[in-house]
């Protein structure tokens, strides 16, 4: 059992106020730049110690817990790294989180835990996630995963399909196989890992650590992953085929479809969607469908990356590393609008990444060749805020100009797949494609299946995601239970009708 409560302990906060921060380890730009390797270095043992003694274990409620959409016990978990012991410290983080070395490396911490972190009203805040990741990695590294003693996992009887190997569905398959549920999880690309793997480059997470955590889902706890299965399409089951054969189903299918510009010229060659440029330069051939198998060629050419959140940055920084010419990003508002977070855009400005704020592409231009030459573009202005809260950009009158671009990321958004809603009996959704659920227990309009992460929000945090699967998971547990005392009062029903015949 560990301490959840800290704040009784022995601490001297003014002391620890005055211990200075240990800036987040990143290698030099110039050299980072020259490979996929991830962008930073883990804290060693002693940095963990000290920047953990940092936190001051401030009384209930702590801020950086609330803030945390796991609700993490940042501080009991700081307490024992703080005390030399990263494992302890990174067991407080399993009773809530499964996804440790992941979130700690790709959440937009600045925005979330450090942002609410007490020491950053007088210093830097306390670097949690650089922690979480830090310790999370010395375990698997050193020790591996917990172990699961044997015999200490009960089976249940009760089969579970998820649908998507995401964040969402991989916590889902971690929390119900270690209470005793049969568990399989489909997944339409080649690998597990969903947008862990294919949507987030290696130099901010590295494929490893996903490899080694389906790893341990397979050989620890006896998940087993269906690859290159896409329910609901041709020749796959649908999620009524699924509640034939399981007894109940999660959907963590995401949101994959990308959004268009619908402008003249989007089909030209050079011009790339996001997820489609990453994966077909990220990832080794066998992680690839055959048709997804041929690189961009993008050395020596002037790339322009139309987006401003994360994805767009993870688009820029891929462009730098295969050496192109030129890399600029064409954000239609201004900085202060852009939705991804400080610390990726931090990172390609120092890569070499150029920025044209307050400019939206109006037409894509084609060569003598056939394939992409320029892009014709139009200044904004902003106006009043719109439903996002933001300011709505407005374009100007008379400021068209060309810009000389040869490759095209359009990295603007994504929407949910329509074929597990179309495919579904019975299964609700908004007028965005975007399923309908309970937010309290994740149950969607369907008896049995449950849903959540970005096919429920649209596009968010890896964090988000996690959290709706940890509680689904909880939920879907106590509905799997129900049904196992239905059948159990069932063929209790039964064995004494068959004695009696005997009899």
């Amino acid at each position: 059992m560990f301490l959840y409560d800290v704040s009784h302990l022995p601490i001297d906060r003014k002391e620890r106020v005055n211990i200075p921060p240990h800036d987040i380890p990143y290698r030099p730009a110039e050299e980072r730049v020259q490979d996929f390797e991830e962008a930073f270095h883990t804290y060693d043992l002693e940095t963990i110690r000290v920047e953990a003694e940092r936190c001051i274990a401030c009384p209930e409620p702590q801020p950086c817990v609330e803030a945390c959409p796991l609700h993490n016990n940042i501080p009991g978990a700081l307490w024992y790294m703080s005390q030399g012991d990263p494992i302890k410290g990174i067991a407080v983080y399993h009773q809530t989180s499964g996804m440790s070395e992941i979130c700690g490396r790709v959440c937009p911490q600045e925005v979330l835990c450090e942002g609410s972190c007490t020491i950053g009203h007088v210093d830097t805040p306390v670097h949690i996630g650089m922690l979480e990741a830090s310790s999370a990695t010395y375990e698997r590294t050193t020790k591996g995963y917990p172990s699961i003693p044997p015999g200490s996992i009960k089976p249940t009887g009760q089969r579970v399909a998820v649908v998507g190997s995401g964040p969402a569905g991989l916590m889902v398959a971690e929390r119900l196989a270690k209470r005793g549920h049969s568990i399989t999880v489909y997944e339409a690309w080649p690998k597990p890992g969903g947008v862990l793997v294919y949507g987030i480059p290696n130099f901010k997470l590295d494929k490893s650590i996903i490899n080694d955590k389906v790893r341990y889902l397979e050989e620890v706890l006896n998940v087993k992953f269906v690859c290159n299965t896409k329910i609901g399409a041709e020749g796959n089951p649908t999620v009524d085929d699924l509640l034939e054969e399981y007894d109940a189903v999660f959907l963590g299918t995401g949101a994959g479809i990308e959004a268009s510009m619908g402008i003249p010229g989007e089909d030209l060659p050079g011009v790339y969607h996001s997820t489609d440029y990453l994966v077909r330069i990220n990832l080794p051939e066998e992680y690839l469908p055959p048709e997804k198998r041929s690189k961009p060629e993008v050395e020596g050419k002037r790339v322009a990356v139309i987006g401003g959140g994360d994805t767009a940055m993870d688009c820029l920084r891929t462009s730098i590393r295969m050496k192109a010419k030129e890399v600029t990003c064409v954000y239609r508002r201004s900085e202060a609008e852009m939705p991804g977070g400080i610390k990726d855009r931090k990172l390609a400005k120092q890569e070499g990444a150029k920025f044209e704020f307050l400019t939206a592409p109006v037409e894509f231009i084609a060569g003598e060749d056939g394939k992409l030459k320029a892009m014709k573009c139009v200044r904004m202005r902003l106006g009043e805020p719109d439903k996002s809260g933001r300011r709505r950009p407005i374009p100007i009158e008379g400021s068209e100009f060309v810009m000389d671009v040869d490759l095209v990321v359009l990295a603007l958004g994504y929407w949910p797949d329509p074929l597990i809603r179309d495919t579904t009996k019975g299964l609700d959704s908004d007028k965005w494609g975007l399923i309908k659920i309970n937010p309290e227990t994740g149950e969607t309009s369907k008896e049995g299946v449950y849903a959540g992460g970005d096919n429920v929000t649209g596009p968010s945090l890896v964090v988000i995601a996690a959290a709706a699967g940890r509680t689904a998971a909880e939920h879907m547990h106590k509905y799997l239970e129900s049904k196992r005392r239905v059948k159990r009062s069932g063929n209790g029903r039964n064995e004494k009708s068959a004695e009696l015949k005997a009899e």
